[in-house]
């Protein structure tokens, strides 16, 4: 339905005379003009209508006229923005709008003469007969690592997911590229294209609220969360050198012996991310049940950089581990202190390829296979004063080399 709406502006009446001219007598002026037609201004949703979807474009046109000025409001009296034609007759929303909200549209037109005309029209959307809920894994003012994706899961299954994209916006203090990746239908994650910088300020914001992300399933909810990048802490480790490396502030801090998997149980290839830490943490395996001081988790299967005071004689020498990277107690101590989650472990040199998904596994793809995990195909630029979707072919080329600034491409490969 339409609401149509003709209101001329008031005006003084002519002066006239009280006696009727002679037939044919002159009344000694020119021909008079026309009165210009009334503005006539139409709104899309017609004033009153219920359950209006949210992310269908409110509309208001003119005819016989231009538009002069259009608001469309919520409750709170926060302008929705939207885009007026070149020839000013027609206005659209450009911004997905709040479920179960009732909203009000203010529009002003003029005509030939000038003269305005006004509407008011009221709505309201629908309220959702099934919402979804999303979480992000980053917390409030936490601290991460240099590699750390922005993870989000939603507990229903999305499959307008370039509707979900378009309503996510990020900031970050210091500019980066990225992209957005959807592991299944109910993850997804941003990735840079190479390493976050250190000590960088990230703000997300998911309008999610009226987005449908199935059918006949809404967002109800805005998501925001700020989180810091901390100091940049990097360890790559080779199988058959038996050390590891670890580069701190963008540079190499130390070089310590290790002990990886034994053969049948080689420690997987592939840059991973810290995921959480414990001292201890209880290890079970084959013949063995203890617990490990000092152990930063890389792996969902179970995989660590530890105090291994056990194999301390091996270590730089022989693998001897059921999988982890063995460190003495004083080298695990030290690394422990440093690791936050989303810091980047590489490990290489292995007979074993890494398995996508065991762990956070994101900088095992290269930027141009990172992609295509969009539904959108486009990359987000984002900065100090927030995020825009770009076409990746204008982008720059990266120039970011491993292992400081971004993972190697393969590295997940034996």
């Amino acid at each position: 339905m339409i609401a149509a709406v003709a209101l001329l502006g008031l005006g003084a009446a002519a002066c006239s005379s009280n006696s009727q001219g002679a037939p044919g007598a002159s009344t000694g002026g020119g021909p008079s003009t026309p009165a210009a037609s009334p503005a006539v201004l139409e709104i899309a949703p017609a004033n009153g209508v219920r359950a209006v979807k949210p992310g269908q474009p409110i509309t208001v046109s003119v005819q016989d006229g231009k538009l002069l000025h259009v608001k469309l409001q919520g409750p709170s009296g926060g302008l929705v923005p939207g885009r007026l034609s070149h020839h000013k007759t027609m206005w659209h929303s450009t911004a997905v709008l709040h479920t179960s909200t009732r909203y009000t549209v203010h529009a002003t037109a003029v005509n030939a003469d000038g003269k305005a005309s006004q509407v008011t029209s009221q709505f309201q959307t629908l309220k959702p007969k099934a919402v979804v809920r999303a979480t992000i894994f980053e917390a409030h003012n936490g601290t991460y690592g240099v590699g750390m994706p922005i993870i989000l899961n939603f507990d229903h299954p999305v499959t307008h997911k370039r509707a979900v994209e378009k309503a996510l916006s990020v900031t970050s203090s210091k500019p980066v590229v990225g992209a957005w990746y959807w592991d299944g239908d109910q993850t997804l994650y941003f990735r840079t294209r190479s390493y976050w910088p250190q000590h960088t300020t990230v703000s997300f914001t998911g309008k999610l609220d009226g987005v449908e992300v199935a059918p006949g399933v809404y967002g109800d909810h805005t998501l925001r969360q700020t989180w810091t990048i901390g100091e940049s802490v990097i360890a790559v480790a080779s199988t058959t050198a038996h050390h590891v490396q670890i580069y701190k502030d963008d540079k190499l801090y130390a070089t310590w012996p290790i002990s990886t998997g034994k053969p049948g149980d080689d420690t997987p290839n592939g840059t991973y991310l810290t995921i959480e830490k414990g001292n201890p943490v209880e290890m079970k395996g084959p013949g063995y049940d203890l617990m490990v001081p000092w152990s930063v988790r890389f792996t969902w299967s179970g995989d660590y950089l530890h105090d291994a005071y056990w194999s301390v004689g091996q270590q730089g020498f022989e693998n001897v581990s059921h999988g982890c990277v063995n460190l003495s107690p004083a080298n695990a101590e030290t690394y422990y202190n440093l690791a936050v989650p989303g810091d980047p472990i590489t490990v290489k040199d292995s007979p074993r390829a890494g398995t996508w998904g065991n762990g956070w596994t994101e900088w095992f793809l290269t930027w141009d296979q990172y992609l295509k995990g969009s539904a959108t195909g486009e990359a987000m630029v984002a900065g100090p004063t927030g995020s825009e979707f770009v076409n990746p072919s204008t982008l720059p080329p990266d120039t970011a080399k491993a292992p400081l600034e971004t993972a190697a491409p393969g590295n997940a490969a034996a």
